[in-house]
């Protein structure tokens, strides 16, 4: 049996270090403590884990989560295992072990020691696992990311359909928690009928983000410029960037390298061994960015992300939310940019046109919603909560200025004539059609569903041509958003008109509605921080605080947050504990903790504050760092050993005309390269001299007019590696 369901408080403190819970993480702890299913939706960076990390570790038995993910599951057992002494206290049993590790798991949970076994839904399926599974005491079982359940989800596993007949078989009356950090009505629906929990109590917390600041740009030719500005204003600081496809996550994460920046790709064409590197150079700080297909991130508990860039729009609005909600989780400043081009969904819909016709529906209903969000002019958040069932104060709620609609509102025109017409025509239509018939009956325009339904022949027919398709398109949206209508999802989007929207015919009143954008043209939106963290006392021992975290956790070949968080840190830096007691009262610091990294932060910040007359943050000057320096040094050292041009760059994953681009950038702000023992090798002394009077001579230095001159005699990379040589020797 649990123990007195009062001292959770206490075991909150003891394990986790937090005071108080967040949000329903009580109400739910609370439920699963009395043997109760329940089915959570809470947001990415809500606490969603805590609810079933704290009645597993005080509850007898071993709880069972299943996971999709062994990389999920890997960083998990990392974290509570960083909480408690006993190192057997989580474990994963998936295809990632050998036949040591799995006895030694065995063991562990025969023996008591183990509270949390982390399971992919295929490890249940196996015959011995299930035999073992059932000679032990199982607490409960926590179905986290629950939405792969369905196939209106985002993310849908066919294994995890199964998954009610496979814990049925570990045994009668299992609890049943599932958790889910998305979740529209419809997949809620699904989810519960299919984890049999139709008993389960729903705890849907808020889908708001306040501290996330929501910001959509024109995609343009020029968008690797565009993310390269943006990540150069945040340096230093973690990034996931997201693309569509792998070939582009490679060359981005190769123009990022060659421009300074520290970043790794991440799809799942890499094998396991690299997409584990780059994940672990990432959650250990080694590198600030992560360009990645959604193969990354389900599990990427890494608090500190502090941007998530699109450069692609996702296919959906809750991939979008999902993936942007991996920035800020530990309530710190979280920027979610996107890069919108209608271009991009044309690609989107042609990729889909070769599925099943359902599946097609489904994916044009979702992504049509995404087109919605980027080309709406009203509050971004209030758009998005609404689509999650959630309405949205956009004057008072918390987080109201979060967006760039939000910060530069767009001036709003009277619509109630037109509000009338849309729903009257909607009515009209006996509430058959989707968005696009509806604008095409307002504007007039014939398609064959229009012509077999006589739609034409209607008195409404064309009854607001004086309007053109993005006026209608808009205009409905925001009446959506206002309630008067309802988009039917299982009918792949067809409007109807609520009681609401029949009350507004009877008696209209003002509706004030906003112009949508019109993505087509460079706009050179403002790039504006979201709410910054709260204050720091101390920047100067903060940073310290930092470095003495990352040696850490490299010693313990552990992610730096395992070891404390963001926000911990900030503390510390605020308070100043000198002492194990005083270290107890800083935030998110538990007994466990305290014990087993808090020494050598105490002992920093004691001589720290012997040392210093207190620096208040009010008196820094912050000096920035020379970007590309790293990568610019390694180029001039190896270089200066006479390395194989060929081999300098595929060391540092560059082709060679990137690496010569590289190497421009270094000549040209006025650096010597000597490179002559590799233009020896290339070009002969004739061939050597003619080009070197050519550059002397010439008024430019432009390749293509060199390249005439010598009507065809050089290469182009000839060329440039001799105009390298040149300006080194000549002008530098």
């Amino acid at each position: 049996m649990s123990r007195n369901v009062d001292d959770i408080h206490a075991a909150l403190k003891k394990h986790f270090g937090f005071n108080q819970f967040k949000g329903l993480q009580e109400e739910v702890i609370r439920k699963i403590l009395d043997g109760k299913n329940a089915f959570v939706i809470m947001p990415t960076g809500g606490g969603k884990s805590l609810c079933y990390q704290l009645p597993a570790l005080m509850k007898e038995g071993t709880a069972i989560v299943v996971s999709p993910l062994i990389a999920l599951m890997k960083n998990q057992v990392d974290a509570i295992r960083g909480v408690s002494s006993e190192h057997g206290i989580a474990h994963v049993l998936n295809s990632s072990l050998n036949k040591t590790e799995i006895k030694q798991v065995k063991e562990d949970v025969t023996n008591g020691v183990t509270k949390l076994l982390y399971v992919a839904p295929e490890s249940l399926t196996k015959e011995e696992y299930v035999e073992f599974l059932n000679s032990v005491t199982i607490s409960f079982v926590a179905v986290d990311e629950a939405h792969c359940i369905s196939e209106w989800g985002h993310d849908f596993r066919p294994e995890y359909r199964n998954l009610r007949n496979i814990v049925g078989r570990l045994g009668d009356n299992i609890p049943i928690v599932g958790l889910t950090a998305t979740a529209t009505p419809k997949v809620q629906e699904d989810i519960i009928k299919n984890l049999g929990i139709t008993d389960a109590q729903l705890f849907k917390a808020s889908f708001n983000r306040p501290n996330l600041f929501y910001e959509i740009r024109t995609k343009t030719e020029n968008v690797d410029a565009d993310i390269i500005r943006f990540v150069k204003q945040n340096e230093g600081k973690s990034g996931v960037i997201y693309c569509l496809s792998r070939k582009r996550v490679e060359a981005l994460a190769q123009v990022l390298q060659v421009n300074g920046v520290s970043a790794v790709p991440y799809h799942a064409g890499f094998d396991a061994k690299t997409r584990s590197k780059y994940q672990d150079m990432f959650l250990m700080e080694d590198v600030d960015v992560v360009v990645a297909t959604i193969a990354f991130g389900m599990g990427i508990d890494k608090p500190d992300v502090r941007f998530v860039i699109h450069n692609d729009i996702p296919k959906s609005i809750e991939s979008y939310y999902q993936e942007t909600g991996r920035a800020g989780r530990d309530g710190g400043e979280g920027h979610c940019l996107a890069f919108y081009s209608y271009k991009d969904v044309e690609k989107l819909e042609k990729f889909m046109s070769g599925k099943p016709v359902a599946e097609q529906e489904i994916g044009n209903a979702l992504l049509q919603e995404v087109v919605a969000y980027a080309e709406t002019s009203m509050s971004r958040r209030k758009f998005m909560l609404h689509y999650f069932g959630e309405s949205f104060d956009e004057v008072n709620g918390e987080g109201a200025d979060m967006d760039d609609n939000a910060r530069n509102p767009k001036d709003k025109k009277e619509a109630k004539s037109n509000v009338v017409k849309l729903l009257s025509v909607v009515q009209g239509t006996s509430e058959k059609f989707k968005a696009k018939e509806i604008v095409k009956t307002i504007i007039g325009e014939v398609n064959a569903l229009i012509s077999s339904h006589k739609t034409n022949e209607k008195p409404f027919f064309g009854i607001g041509k004086d309007k053109d398709t993005s006026y209608w398109m808009a205009l409905i949206r925001q009446v959506l958003v206002a309630g008067y209508l309802k988009k039917e999802i299982e009918q792949y989007g067809v409007l109807r008109v609520t009681p609401k929207g029949k009350d507004y015919l009877d008696t209209p009143e003002s509706f004030m509605m906003t112009m949508d954008h019109v993505y087509n043209e460079e706009s050179d939106a403002a790039i504006v921080s979201a709410s910054k963290a709260a204050g720091v006392a101390d920047e100067k021992l903060l940073k310290q605080l930092k470095d003495l975290r990352k040696a850490q956790a490299d010693k313990l070949n552990v992610p730096p947050f395992v070891v404390f968080q963001d926000p911990s840190l900030a503390d510390m830096a605020l308070k100043y504990p000198i002492s194990m007691e005083e270290m107890l009262n800083i935030h998110g610091v538990g007994e466990g903790k305290a014990k087993k990294y808090g020494k050598p932060f105490i002992e920093l910040i004691s001589s720290y504050v012997e040392d210093n007359d207190i620096i208040r943050p009010d008196d820094l000057v912050v000096k920035s760092t020379g970007a590309n320096s790293a990568l610019k040094l390694y180029i001039i050292q190896n270089v200066d050993r006479k390395l194989s041009l060929d081999d300098i760059a595929s060391a540092k994953g560059l082709e060679l005309p990137d690496l010569i681009k590289e190497m421009e950038q270094i000549v040209f702000s006025g650096t010597k390269l000597n490179l002559g023992y590799w233009i020896d090798e290339i070009l002969d002394d004739d061939q050597q001299e003619e080009i070197h009077d050519y550059f002397l001579e010439a008024e430019t230095d432009d390749l293509e007019e060199a390249s005439k001159e010598f009507d065809g005699d050089y290469e182009d990379e000839e060329l440039r590696l001799y105009r390298l040589k040149f300006i080194s020797e000549v002008a530098n």
